[in-house]
């Protein structure tokens, strides 16, 4: 497809988009250009000036590429981790804070474990000097065992 600039005989000016080149001299040779303000069908070619990258366009162009490959590099280290944990670690589900604490006390064996708290009870958790850390994961991805 190519994109030309259009005028017709009264000046009004617009754009058409032609298969190619030779598509555009048949219509205008054909008459079956016409201008979609006054419908006359006097239509020709406007001077158009060339869509140039400046160099601005190309520096936003390779950020947005950039961000787009930390994205996906983020994502993947993220889907390696929740691939980890699911694989050596046991879900305990909403009973993690109360699974954690025994552990840490050693009323239970000590082993990985997974699985949901509240802020309140991450921080009461930290505060009694249990190392736990948050997972980049949300509600749709938690395994269910």
């Amino acid at each position: 497809m190519i994109l030309f600039q259009l005028k017709c005989e009264h000046d009004h000016e617009f754009e058409g988009w032609f298969k190619d080149g030779a598509t555009y001299d048949t219509q205008a040779a054909s008459g079956d250009l016409s201008c979609p303000v006054c419908g006359t069908s006097n239509v020709g070619k406007a001077l158009m000036a060339p869509r140039l990258r400046t160099s601005r366009q190309k520096e936003l162009a390779a950020e947005k590429q950039q961000q787009k490959a930390v994205a996906e590099a983020t994502k993947a280290a993220i889907a390696e981790i929740r691939k980890q944990v699911e694989t050596n670690c046991e879900h305990v589900g909403d009973k993690f804070a109360e699974e954690a604490r025994k552990i840490h006390y050693g009323e239970s064996e000590k082993r990985g474990i997974y699985g949901e708290a509240s802020l309140k009870e991450t921080v009461e958790l930290v505060e009694e000097g249990i190392d736990v850390h948050a997972l980049p994961w949300g509600d749709d991805t938690k395994k269910k065992n």
